[in-house]
Protein backbone atom coordinates (compact mmCIF):
# COMPACT_ATOMS: atom_id res chain seq x y z
CA UNK A 1 0.00 0.00 0.00
CA UNK A 2 1.26 3.83 -1.06
CA UNK A 3 1.59 5.68 2.13
CA UNK A 4 -0.62 8.72 0.19
CA UNK A 5 -3.30 6.22 0.14
CA UNK A 6 -4.01 7.01 3.77
CA UNK A 7 -4.80 10.84 2.44
CA UNK A 8 -7.96 9.69 0.64
CA UNK A 9 -8.77 6.84 3.01
CA UNK A 10 -11.59 6.27 5.57
CA UNK A 11 -13.07 4.33 7.89
CA UNK A 12 -15.56 2.03 6.55
CA UNK A 13 -17.22 1.87 9.97
CA UNK A 14 -17.72 5.45 10.59
CA UNK A 15 -16.02 7.57 7.95
CA UNK A 16 -13.24 8.86 10.40
CA UNK A 17 -9.70 9.62 9.24
CA UNK A 18 -7.22 6.43 9.87
CA UNK A 19 -3.83 6.97 11.18
CA UNK A 20 -1.54 4.33 9.49
CA UNK A 21 1.05 2.30 11.72
CA UNK A 22 4.07 0.86 9.83
CA UNK A 23 5.52 -2.34 11.03
CA UNK A 24 7.82 -3.06 7.94
CA UNK A 25 7.79 -0.98 4.75
CA UNK A 26 9.82 -1.69 0.95
CA UNK A 27 10.84 1.99 -0.49
CA UNK A 28 7.44 4.14 -0.55
CA UNK A 29 5.16 0.71 0.32
CA UNK A 30 3.83 0.03 3.50
CA UNK A 31 4.22 -3.70 3.38
CA UNK A 32 2.79 -4.47 7.19
CA UNK A 33 0.95 -2.77 9.45
CA UNK A 34 -2.26 -1.46 10.54
CA UNK A 35 -4.46 1.49 9.82
CA UNK A 36 -6.25 2.91 13.09
CA UNK A 37 -9.50 4.56 13.39
CA UNK A 38 -9.80 6.81 16.90
CA UNK A 39 -13.16 7.85 16.60
CA UNK A 40 -14.42 4.30 16.97
CA UNK A 41 -11.57 2.47 18.43
CA UNK A 42 -11.11 -0.02 15.38
CA UNK A 43 -7.66 -1.74 13.82
CA UNK A 44 -7.75 -2.25 10.00
CA UNK A 45 -4.72 -4.68 9.11
CA UNK A 46 -2.32 -4.37 6.56
CA UNK A 47 -0.74 -7.64 4.93
CA UNK A 48 1.48 -8.56 1.89
CA UNK A 49 1.18 -4.64 0.97
CA UNK A 50 -2.71 -5.10 0.57
CA UNK A 51 -5.27 -3.31 3.44
CA UNK A 52 -8.15 -4.91 4.77
CA UNK A 53 -10.92 -2.46 4.98
CA UNK A 54 -13.69 -4.52 5.98
CA UNK A 55 -15.52 -3.73 8.83
CA UNK A 56 -14.47 -5.89 12.18
CA UNK A 57 -17.88 -7.89 12.54
CA UNK A 58 -17.53 -9.72 8.80
CA UNK A 59 -14.02 -9.71 8.57
CA UNK A 60 -12.03 -12.83 8.62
Amino acid sequence: MKKELVDILACPVCKGDLILNIQNEDNKEVMEGTLYCGKCDEYYPIKEGIPNLLPPDIRD
